[in-house]
């Protein structure tokens, strides 16, 4: 009886010594510029399960839906969206996101899943990878980036951004092509915090200009599946009019045809990486030259990359992308 009450005591000592050992997030060496973790982010063992508390999610993993802490399942999206090799602020940038569109997901049924809250399907939701998983993608890397996952979910708690008292649709992509897009260019409706701004990434993002090339068959072919009134002659070079370009630079309206589309759209009938587009007809073929990966709109992830390189925190670069936002500790509502 005396081991396990001097068990429980130094057990007891140790939670309250350890957060004064450990580095805050405002000390640690975080190794800005390099992409790589610093010597001291893998140093943080807390357990990341449990510090939401009671808060939980139910989580459609393969198929079977799974109730679990939702900071496990926000060190999954956190490991499968954003690689364990960027700086620590942008990995925490990440994770509030993350959490942030988990939690206003969760509050609306989803009918693709109307027993779960979220899912693990990119398309659907928000991608999700076990630790186990990831731990065998790292291979080398494993036990640092699973610790350096574990202290960006861990330093942001619970914590969740809101503009105006609501939560907001905490949306992200991979890399923007000099500015971020206003939504209503992408989606048709404005929403006040998810406006165009300047993103700092550029030719150090891997594929970041991009060439697809088809046959003018195969472009023709296409175009007139999706939109049969389109008049597309026996000469390719007459088939492209009038391109008209946001102030991200991403194509906001094009003349195909004589059928006006969004370049959104023309992103999605071609599978281009970006709406940020030039395309011509060279000969008997069609070919786009793209930039950036995404639809663009909120954070980009490259970029959060670049202003952690730069000196930036997570609020920070949260507050830049997310126009007027507050970042506050998420309290059930």
């Amino acid at each position: 009886m005396k081991k396990v009450i001097a068990t429980a005591l130094i057990l007891t000592l140790l939670f309250f010594l350890i957060p004064l050992i450990l580095p805050g997030p405002d000390r640690v060496d975080e190794g800005k510029g390099t992409g790589e973790p610093g010597e001291s982010e893998g140093s943080y063992q807390g357990d990341w399960k449990e510090l939401a508390g009671d808060q939980t999610l139910r989580v459609l993993l393969n198929g079977e839906v799974r109730e679990m802490p939702i900071n496990e399942y926000i060190w999954g999206v956190t490991a499968a969206e954003m690689p364990a090799s960027f700086e620590l602020e942008a990995l925490k940038a990440q994770a509030v996101a993350a959490r942030t569109y988990a939690l206003r997901r969760a509050a609306v049924p989803n009918q693709n899943h109307p027993d779960a809250d979220v899912c693990g399907d990119y398309t659907c939701c928000q991608a999700y990878i076990s630790p186990e998983q990831a731990a065998a993608n790292w291979g080398d890397n494993a036990e640092v980036y699973t610790a350096k996952i574990t202290r960006a979910v861990a330093d942001t708690g619970l914590e969740v951004i809101r503009y105006q008292g609501a939560l907001i649709d905490a949306v992200f992509h991979s890399s923007s092509a000099g500015s971020t897009q206003d939504a209503v260019a992408v989606w048709g409706s404005s929403v006040p915090y998810l406006v165009s701004v300047n993103s700092p990434e550029g030719e150090e993002v891997p594929n970041f200009h991009s060439q697809v090339s088809l046959s003018a068959e195969e472009f023709r072919s296409a175009f007139l599946a999706a939109h049969a009134q389109a008049n597309l002659g026996d000469d390719p070079k007459w088939w492209i009019g009038e391109t008209v370009r946001n102030e991200s630079g991403s194509v906001e309206q094009i003349n195909i045809g004589g059928v006006l589309l969004r370049g959104s759209d023309v992103r999605s009938l071609y599978k281009l990486r970006s709406a940020n587009f030039t395309v011509e007809a060279k000969g008997d073929q069609i070919v786009f030259q793209v930039a950036g990966y995404g639809h663009g709109v909120g954070m980009s992830q490259y970029g959060a990359n670049t202003m952690a390189t730069q000196g930036k925190g997570y609020r920070d670069i949260l507050s830049w992308y997310y126009t007027g936002v507050t970042i506050e500790t998420y309290t059930g509502r």
